[in-house]
């Protein structure tokens, strides 16, 4: 027997999809702003002023700047939650895996540094406004898991099991990103290099000391 399909149905599903399409390319397209001015001074209107984009087509879209930030950072952690997997996947040895995933850590740290400020704003100030706050839980606990694939593998490589859980090896090292990224930010770069030895200690202490080259 053959499902047919109101064409009305399948008319309104693709206004969805296109809408929902576009939505994804503006908070994209805009991010880049949204990084550099910071939470507490976006609004559409200044994001429009500087972007190729009208405010009247930003207000179509989102209905204010919180709905505009929340998407535009749930797509860039789209990317972001698996920028480690390639390292994962590629490491043949535990110090392979350590050192590649050092590199990537640093290597982002510095070149997506604005980007990387807005979440944390973003996360401070779901703290006083709960109208984003499950959008950051979620990306908070895929951020987790996206380091424990790392912390796990290193273990397996290792042939130790990991003495830490998924939530304290994430806010350890999640922990040493953020002051690293405030160092960046404020030029102190003897202080971000210190970041590399802390992480060199967080992949010590999460196997309980086995080193790498068990």
């Amino acid at each position: 027997m053959t499902q047919t399909t109101d064409p009305r149905l399948r008319v309104e599903e693709r206004s969805r999809d296109k809408f929902e399409a576009r939505r994804s390319e503006l908070a994209l397209a805009t991010l880049a702003t949204l990084a550099e001015l910071g939470y507490a001074r976006t609004s559409l209107r200044e994001i429009a002023q500087n972007s190729e984009y009208s405010h009247g087509v930003l207000h179509y879209y989102f209905s204010n700047k919180l709905d505009l930030i929340a998407h535009a950072v749930r797509q860039y952690e789209e990317i972001c939650v698996t920028r480690y997997d390639d390292v994962v996947a590629g490491a043949e040895s535990a110090e392979q895996l350590r050192r590649s995933f050092t590199e990537t850590f640093f290597g982002t740290l510095l070149a997506d540094a604005a980007i990387h400020r807005l979440w944390y704003d973003l996360r401070n100030q779901s703290l006083f406004d709960s109208s984003f706050r499950a959008d950051v839980l979620e990306i908070e606990s895929r951020r987790e898991e996206m380091i424990w694939r790392v912390v796990s593998r290193y273990c397996e490589l290792v042939g130790a099991a990991p003495v830490l859980t998924p939530a304290t090896a994430y806010i350890t090292i999640d922990g040493i990103f953020q002051r690293a990224l405030l160092n960046q930010i404020a030029e102190r770069h003897p202080d971000v290099d210190e970041g590399r030895a802390q992480l060199d200690a967080v992949f010590d202490m999460v196997t309980g000391g086995v080193p790498s080259s068990h």
